[in-house]
């Protein structure tokens, strides 16, 4: 258990330091790096889908749908960060980590309800949880004085990303629930696969646009 920690705490930092360097070095960089990341989110995706079902008749769909997505979602992040800039990538970024933090920690601590059968894990606790944790990247751009427009929007914008965050943590569950494995691959030692480290945020980036024009 032990070496397992030590593994996720190591694959973390190496990919969070890839992740900065990438996003603050230039626009191109950053391209690269969704490119990258999201041809080997798809690769993964396929292989569920292929355990799923086996006739290319019927993976066929989800396989096209998959890549139109994920497209979306490099078109959206390097777009975000064109307009907003790195900082704004980044804001976005932590709303989706402290939201997978505050469901785990709340939903360990407290536990209580299954929020769903699609994944016995989660929990309604742990849901609150990611809620309320996805407020604290707004805290701390409110402590440091980055952030004087302080208004409901905001809020709501961090609670609906949060949303996303979680639905597409859900739906990337069910279709490991289908394909009856725990982990969509082994690229990251002590995580997983890459889809299992990010669907929440390839779910979430995309939702920005629909998200900012509702409430902005």
């Amino acid at each position: 258990m032990k070496k397992e920690l030590i593994k996720r705490i190591i694959t973390s930092i190496i990919l969070i330091a890839i992740a900065l360097n990438c996003l603050f070095i230039n626009n191109f960089s950053w391209l690269l790096l969704l490119s990258i990341v999201s041809f080997i989110c798809w690769f993964e995706f396929i292989s569920l889908v292929k355990k799923i079902w086996k006739k290319k008749a019927i993976i066929i769909f989800p396989i096209v749908l998959s890549f139109i997505f994920l497209s979306l979602f490099i078109y959206t992040a390097y777009g975000y960060r064109i307009e907003k800039g790195a900082a704004g990538i980044l804001f976005v970024l932590g709303i989706c980590v402290f939201s997978d933090i505050g469901g785990y920690i709340i939903g360990k601590s407290i536990g209580g309800k299954k929020l769903t059968k699609i994944s016995p894990k989660k929990t309604v606790s742990g849901s609150f949880g990611s809620f309320l944790f996805s407020l604290f990247p707004l805290g701390i751009l409110m402590a440091s004085g980055l952030e004087k427009n302080f208004s409901g929007k905001i809020i709501l914008f961090c609670l609906l990303i949060s949303l996303a965050c979680q639905l597409g943590d859900l739906i990337i569950s069910y279709f490991k629930r289908l394909a009856k494995v725990k982990d969509t691959g082994k690229i990251l030692p002590g995580h997983g696969g890459m889809l299992d480290r990010i669907d929440g945020v390839i779910f979430a980036i995309p939702a920005i646009t629909i998200i900012e024009f509702l409430i902005f």
